[in-house]
């Protein structure tokens, strides 16, 4: 794995995170006609992180094939694409692929929302098991890779019998080759403090500058906020439904896992408070205080624990914060 670590200029007087180019000796520093920041600071309490991995496809188009099945139905050259599975079907390489997009749900699960650019916010009292669960998740997804190039010559050799005609051997890379086409990357960024901007614009653009980042920073920071409630939202209205009676009296059945995704919520709701939301840490108190004891057979086999449990839930619902959810 390729772990980075982004570490941005500190300035004198301000132990924060520089998020921008530091000014030259000779600039003088804005003065006091430029705004401060009421958009409060997040930079000590979460940080960026960014997970990407790269894998082989084992796909190609064919020129040829698309070409005729176009003709061969009286189209247009280039309104049909034939896209070869180069090795067929492959357990190896779909072990691989299922693998990262396991990986990329457990990185979504454990952060926040930040930027359409693939960063997200994470937590800093999260950065510990997030760091391990990523480590030991790389060199479970590192074992798999190895795995398929372990078998791929032999995967080429059987490619013949699945794709008859349309095999090409130009096709197929050198096992070498196929294994740069792997990569594990994970990367953490200091989360710069919002309005933390030393260049040399001049006092009017720096205003306008440090203006404008302070609305994406608070737009960002509101969505992750969001990002948490939606995930408490959806965690409770479905125990809520779950816990429901049907028509004719009976209760609904429900895995185990129902009351794993509420007690997972409680820890959510601590590690992601990175503003200090009074309102989330009062809700995360109620809905420990509900869920204490409480077990999915418990749930099952005693109504009055049942009831008392979705009554309280329901009441957390009720007070939760208005989404478009």
């Amino acid at each position: 794995m390729t772990t980075h670590y982004h570490n941005t200029p500190q300035t004198t007087g301000n132990p924060g995170v520089s998020a921008a180019i530091p000014t030259p000796q000779d600039v003088s520093p804005p003065t006091n006609n430029v705004p401060s920041v009421s958009t409060p600071s997040i930079s000590s309490s979460a940080m960026l992180a960014e997970f990407s991995a790269s894998q082989w496809t084992a796909r190609k188009k064919d020129q040829k094939a698309s070409a005729e099945v176009a003709a061969s139905n009286h189209a247009e050259t280039g309104v049909a694409n034939v896209n070869k599975k180069l090795l067929g079907n492959c357990p190896e390489l779909d072990a691989v692929h299922k693998m990262t997009g396991h990986i990329r749900n457990v990185h979504y699960a454990m952060t926040m929302p930040w930027s359409d650019a693939g960063l997200r916010l994470l937590p800093t009292a999260q950065y510990f098991k997030y760091h391990q669960t990523m480590t030991d998740l790389e060199g479970q997804w590192q074992a798999l890779v190895a795995g398929f190039l372990a078998v791929y010559e032999w995967q080429k050799s059987q490619a013949h019998a699945k794709l008859g005609d349309l095999m090409d051997l130009n096709d197929y890379p050198t096992t070498d080759a196929v294994a740069t086409k792997f990569a594990f990357n994970l990367s953490y960024i200091p989360l710069p403090e919002a309005g933390d901007f030393r260049v040399d614009v001049g006092n009017e653009a720096l205003a306008q500058v440090k203006t404008d980042y302070e609305e994406y920073y608070s737009r960002q920071l509101g969505n992750a906020m969001n990002d948490v409630w939606t995930r408490l939202h959806t965690a409770l209205t479905r125990m809520s439904s779950q816990l429901s009676y049907k028509a004719d009296g009976s209760t609904e059945k429900f895995k185990d896992t129902l009351v794993g995704n509420v007690l997972d919520m409680v820890e959510l709701l601590d590690v992601c408070n990175v503003t200090g939301d009074s309102q989330m840490a009062a809700l995360k108190n109620e809905l420990a205080n509900t869920m204490y004891g409480v077990t999915a057979e418990v749930l099952r086999e005693d109504t009055f624990t049942r009831d008392d449990t979705k009554r309280n839930i329901d009441k957390i619902i009720a007070a939760l914060p208005t989404l478009d959810m």
